[in-house]
């Protein structure tokens, strides 16, 4: 594993390339920010595609904004409603793992900002089905979760001609992707396919696995034949995200971060689901990394912290297992701990991990020399 000489992201992670210089295409994303990218003239771009949502809406809504009730969420539709002045629909994807501050907070949000708002929940049992093969199958138990974020939303846009799709950060631009991704400004059906956190799969991939059927499905498909066409965006291609600010205006208008963070080292963020730090979880087997090294990325890329303090930060926090969640995941699925343990294991990354004389696993050429390999 190489890792990046400004933060500390390897090679290893989606996305991730080093250049001539050793600087990962994470911190390149943010050289554009800070420099690369017209701001101005993307603010006008901005208000033309406003402009262009307004006249098409005729009687419906301006745009849908994507929402889980996180301080991104609250930004989005704050920007959308107050700044833009859009006529704005709510819509989230209920997680069957919603958490109790996830939920104020989604009901906060509502209130305060007052949105109309849909909260659209899937079929327990087939969640529970679509969560058991994509876990077994790709070691990833998010795809249902992701594929459900990128297509409901999508088609109520189609469903209600509503015109323009508001989401968050350009993920490519936040953490990592070539420039051509990095400047892009929509997110299409190639973006959701590539980069949707689906392991290149799409609805059609999983009629059968564990009994699902083409209809219990429907709701993770995008529309194929399309009369009407919604603009899809990122709401970061246009103005320049800030997580942290994002999180300070959102807790000013009545959102509330946990106590601490179970996962990474951000108390504003991975809080509305008990699942969510599985998926981040699982990159340790794959990638030989964990949610911190994102955050404490960004924390450097922003000028919080330097990269011996992100070292630092890293080791006191280590690997963080979700035990609880773990425990809440495999009730929900109705499968023994054990079986989640003897699962993540067909994922470890045998490129990366090696074992030691006494049958420890570990990673030559950790970041850091004095990891705790043995942590439980």
């Amino acid at each position: 594993m190489r890792y990046c000489s400004r933060c500390i992201l390897p090679d290893t992670r989606p996305g991730i390339l080093l250049d001539e210089e050793g600087v990962c295409a994470g911190c390149r994303g943010h050289d554009r920010k800070v420099s690369g990218i017209d701001w101005a003239a993307r603010e006008t771009w901005l208000q033309e595609l406003v402009a262009e949502a307004k006249a098409r809406a005729s009687s419906t809504y301006d745009c849908i904004v994507p929402v889980s009730g996180g301080k991104d969420s609250w930004h989005q539709v704050a920007v959308a409603k107050r700044e833009l002045g859009l006529s704005v629909l709510a819509v989230t994807w209920k997680t069957p793992g919603r958490t109790e501050l996830g939920q104020r907070n989604l009901n906060a949000m509502v209130e305060n900002l007052g949105v109309d708002h849909i909260d659209y929940a899937i079929s327990p049992d087939v969640e529970r089905k679509f969560m058991i093969a994509a876990f077994e199958e790709k070691g990833a138990t998010a795809i249902p979760m992701h594929l459900a974020i990128f297509s409901i939303p999508y088609r109520f846009a189609v469903q209600f001609r509503v015109p323009l799709v508001l989401w968050g950060e350009n993920p490519q631009l936040e953490f990592g992707g070539n420039e051509k991704e990095q400047l892009s400004t929509v997110l299409d059906d190639d973006w959701i396919r590539k980069h949707g956190v689906n392991n290149n799969t799409g609805v059609e991939d999983w009629i059968g696995h564990e009994g699902l059927t083409e209809t219990d499905l429907l709701a993770y498909r995008l529309p194929e034949t399309l009369d009407f066409a919604p603009k899809s965006i990122f709401l970061g291609a246009y103005r320049r995200w800030n997580s942290f600010e994002n999180a300070k205006a959102a807790s000013a208008l009545g959102f509330q971060e946990a106590d601490q963070s179970k996962v990474g080292t951000w108390s504003f963020a991975d809080i509305d689901c008990h699942f969510i730090a599985i998926h981040h979880f699982l990159k340790w087997y794959k990638f030989g990394m964990t949610r911190a090294f994102d955050n404490l990325s960004v924390q450097i890329r922003e000028g919080l912290i330097d990269r011996d303090t992100a070292m630092e930060q890293l080791r006191t926090v280590g690997l963080q297992i979700p035990h609880e969640d773990i425990e809440r995941f495999c009730q929900f699925v109705g499968r023994s701990t054990t079986w989640f343990w003897e699962t993540v294991e067909t994922f470890r990354n045998t490129e990366l991990w090696k074992k030691d004389a006494e049958g420890n696993w570990y990673i030559p050429g950790f970041i850091t020399d004095d990891w705790r390999w043995t942590q439980k």
